[in-house]
């Protein structure tokens, strides 16, 4: 009796489980209808050929489970129960998400019962659960092509925008950041800099976008100064690619010049700061603050070790790091931090995001910055660089890169500033 009502508890369990997760998700289109297809002769997708069997295509909804989903298309209970322990690795059927697509591959004959679920976690990467003679989970990916692409840009107002008004994918922008985020001042971007970018973006079917790769080869043209960037993979065993100038010099440097993207600076490092709040009395201003929106994330400016991550008076929730015996750094007034004390991070990671705990008049990250123990302005810090390119690999980068440079050096710009577009801001 005690193994009946532990099966039939493991049961409820499993058709619950994904209820209250997927409460939380944005909530599915409430008119979306489920469409059994009839497939031409020979359609191959996800590696079966649909004309084999009913094809079901739908969604998932909220309130959906995959154990509802598979019961109410005949699949016994020992096999759904199967899939849910043994291979959770594959699937976690827990997680399935609100408005993602799946397909149902059912029998043709009078049973009508599903014989094939796939359940598709994005444009490219989905699921198949094969429910035929032993049941079994894998993986697979759709075929992607890759379309070479080239764009440009003159700044007039903001990096994003400018990409944005291309019709250029939004990460294009996050990548470029990302490649000078050590040697350009994305805060203070003029009127006028240039930007050239060599990608690829990745179709499926030919028809439908799966996003743009990493960047290849790009050219800014920042103040007048032009600074290339190509993409190498320097140590082909651990897959380290970096990004190097056309001299073989690395763009990274030990750390980021600021722990958020696409920020300003709304209060910068200064020790004889008068506040009229304070009868206009000097309090000095030991940090740089970066102001941007509640919840945008706040990055390690280097590697290093977290040493503390509390609340503590007008700092609020924040985040202390150390990153050599030489420097460590400081985030304040955090909405939550993502890190604890003894978490070793790397740059860029994520360790929290923006908020207005503490002392602070509206939402933004004070980054403090210590050099052998005192407090110093990062801005004015001059930070070694990374190692350059070994000198035994540079003749085969120097090959490597020539093609992409002559590529880059005939892009045109899609537009030409004119005598108020380069005016400084």
């Amino acid at each position: 009796m005690q193994k009946i009502w532990g099966t039939f508890l493991l049961l409820s369990i499993l058709l619950a489980s994904c209820k209250d997760q997927n409460a939380n998700d944005a909530t599915a289109s409430a008119d979306i209808t489920v469409k059994e297809e009839k497939a031409p002769a020979t359609e191959e997708r996800f590696g079966f050929n649909l004309a084999d069997f009913k094809v079901v295509r739908d969604t998932i909804r909220r309130g959906d489970s995959f154990g509802e989903l598979m019961m109410a298309n005949k699949v016994d209970y020992p096999k759904i129960f199967k899939i849910s322990t043994e291979y959770k690795d594959t699937i976690d059927v827990r997680r399935i998400r609100v408005g993602r697509p799946y397909l149902i591959l059912k029998s043709k004959d009078s049973l009508d019962a599903a014989q094939v679920f796939i359940y598709q976690n994005d444009v490219i990467n989905y699921t198949v659960v094969d429910f035929r003679d032993s049941v079994r989970a894998y993986k697979g990916k759709r075929k992607v092509k890759f379309v070479p692409r080239e764009a440009s840009g003159i700044i007039t107002s903001s990096l994003s925008e400018t990409i944005m008004e291309q019709g250029i994918d939004y990460n294009v922008s996050n990548n470029l950041a990302d490649i000078y985020a050590w040697t350009i001042d994305f805060f203070h971007l003029q009127r006028g800099d240039k930007f050239k970018v060599i990608y690829k973006e990745k179709y499926i079917n030919d028809t439908i976008y799966a996003g743009a790769t990493p960047i290849e080869a790009a050219y800014f043209e920042h103040n007048g100064e032009p600074i290339y960037a190509f993409a190498y993979e320097s140590d082909s065993l651990k897959n380290v690619i970096d990004y190097y100038d056309e001299k073989a010099n690395n763009l990274r440097r030990t750390f980021l010049r600021a722990p958020v993207k696409f920020s300003r600076i709304s209060s910068k490092y200064n020790l004889k700061r008068r506040i009229a709040y304070y009868g206009y009395k000097v309090r000095p201003h030991k940090g740089t603050d970066f102001a941007a929106a509640i919840g945008t994330p706040i990055m390690a400016t280097a590697d290093g070790i977290v040493t503390e991550s509390t609340r503590r008076g007008g700092n609020g929730k924040y985040v202390k790091i150390r990153h050599n015996g030489t420097y460590s750094t400081q985030y304040l007034h955090m909405k939550a931090q993502k890190v604890k004390k003894g978490d070793f991070v790397r740059q860029g990671d994520v360790i929290g995001w923006i908020g207005m705990t503490g002392n602070t008049g509206g939402p933004h990250v004070c980054y403090r910055f210590w050099k052998n123990g005192r407090q110093v302005d990062p801005l004015r810090e001059k930070l070694p660089a990374a190692e350059p390119l070994p000198e035994p690999l540079r003749p085969a980068y120097y090959e490597f890169i020539n093609p992409k440079k002559m590529q880059l050096d005939c892009i045109e710009y899609d537009q030409f500033p004119t005598e108020d577009m380069i005016t400084m801001k």
